[in-house]
């Protein structure tokens, strides 16, 4: 079947070569890095063999600064709101530990945060006594605003935390609208974009979130061990740092007294992976010149013959709700055990993931199910591996 698109599928296959000997499917895990991203970090290290680690930082500082640029501009924001973080969660982390929350204060959130942030929330309960409310989605999955309305105008919340796109399901939650209502009532958001950028177009210009934090290793085909957080000038402007802060993000005054730096940098540590954040960089320079317009069109073509298709084979259920989804798609086959399936799956060089009910309590148990087989395309894939999946999965 013949798709319109503007990216050269061959280029990108060869720049991919570890996709021809494998239907790879599980890109809103840990995708595969392009030639250009191993080969900026294979560069690096090299060089700080060579060098050594100090060494090899001055003589690449020019470049490595060029970072917190790439990912301004993939953002639409400016290079003074960006802090490097090793992960989604390191960024989440430091963002919540940057609210000075005090008892009964409320955090307001979703049914369907990813499984850390929820915990974290449970542990600053337990820390602080603070309370998490969560607001009601509608029968199609997404937010019931009139709903997040209400809880605001009763609770008040300190801080409203929402999931852009949950791990255990394709979901899109229309963030903007969260970020007007913030806006409007002078509150405090933390968006998790951890599955959306790179698969997405997204703009905190648009999107007007006070934090947002992302990984380098899913839809942006960055090394694992990588990420960013947006950290907006309100938030600046208002002296917000994390809890635990050290030489990078504040200077040593005098005893008892320390200097915040100016930029998001205080939000990141002195003691960074140079050789991976270069490589985080690499692949989003290689996917600014594919361009993600050109990405998301095509993504939304394989996967409408994807949903389309799966739909037709006996014995399996999708989960998938949402005005919007996206590039994941969660399906169970009849009786066998999500990981019997995936098992099966990768005998046939089939690779994917799974997502147990310890992933997303709240959502599956409303759904009645213990867990679900997740697959993810992403723009190397081609509508030939779809239907081999297809395939092997009516085989199962």
């Amino acid at each position: 079947m013949l798709y319109n698109t503007n990216l050269n599928l061959d280029q990108i296959r060869k720049d991919t070569p570890n996709c021809l000997d494998k239907l790879y499917f599980n890109n809103a895990g840990a995708s595969l890095m392009p030639k250009p991203v191993m080969a900026k970090i294979q560069e690096y290290l090299i060089e700080e063999e060579k060098y050594g680690g100090y060494a090899a930082f001055d003589r690449n500082s020019a470049e490595i600064q060029q970072f917190y640029n790439e990912v301004a501009e993939l953002i639409e924001a400016k290079p003074h709101n960006i802090a490097f973080a090793h992960s989604a969660t390191d960024a989440y982390a430091k963002a919540l530990s940057a609210i000075d929350f005090q008892k009964d204060d409320v955090i307001l959130t979703t049914a369907d945060d990813y499984v850390t942030n929820q915990m974290q929330f449970l542990s600053l309960q337990k820390r602080f006594g603070i309370a998490i409310k969560k607001v009601r989605n509608t029968e199609n999955g997404d937010i019931d605003f009139e709903d997040f309305e209400r809880l605001i105008a009763i609770k008040k919340p300190k801080l409203v935390c929402v999931t852009h796109i949950p791990t255990n399901s394709g979901l899109v939650q229309d963030v903007e609208k969260v970020s007007e209502i913030c806006e409007r009532e002078e509150l405090t958001f933390l968006l998790d974009a951890c599955q959306s950028v790179g698969q997405l177009p997204v703009s905190v210009a648009k999107i007007k979130c006070d934090f947002m934090s992302v990984t380098g290793r899913k839809f942006l085909r960055g090394p694992r061990g990588t990420g960013f957080l947006y950290i907006s000038d309100r938030m600046l402007d208002r002296g917000s740092y994390p809890l635990f802060i050290d030489g990078a993000g504040a200077i040593w005054r005098s005893e008892d007294t320390f200097e915040l730096i100016e930029q998001g940098k205080r939000f990141q540590y002195w003691e960074l992976p140079y050789a991976l954040l270069l490589g985080l960089k690499e692949a989003i320079r290689y996917q600014k010149g594919l361009g993600i317009e050109n990405i998301q069109s095509y993504n939304d073509q394989l996967m409408t013959y994807l949903r389309k298709n799966i739909a037709t084979i006996p014995g399996v259920a999708t989960f998938d709700q949402g005005s919007v989804t996206c590039n994941i798609l969660t399906f169970t086959k009849g009786e066998k055990p999500i990981l019997t399936l995936k098992q099966e799956l990768l005998k046939r060089e089939v690779y994917c993931s799974i997502s147990a009910r310890e992933s997303g309590v709240i959502d599956f148990d409303k759904k009645g199910i213990k867990g679900v087989v997740r697959i993810s395309p992403h723009y190397f894939n081609t509508i030939d591996e779809v239907d081999q999946l297809l395939n092997h999965i009516d085989d199962l």
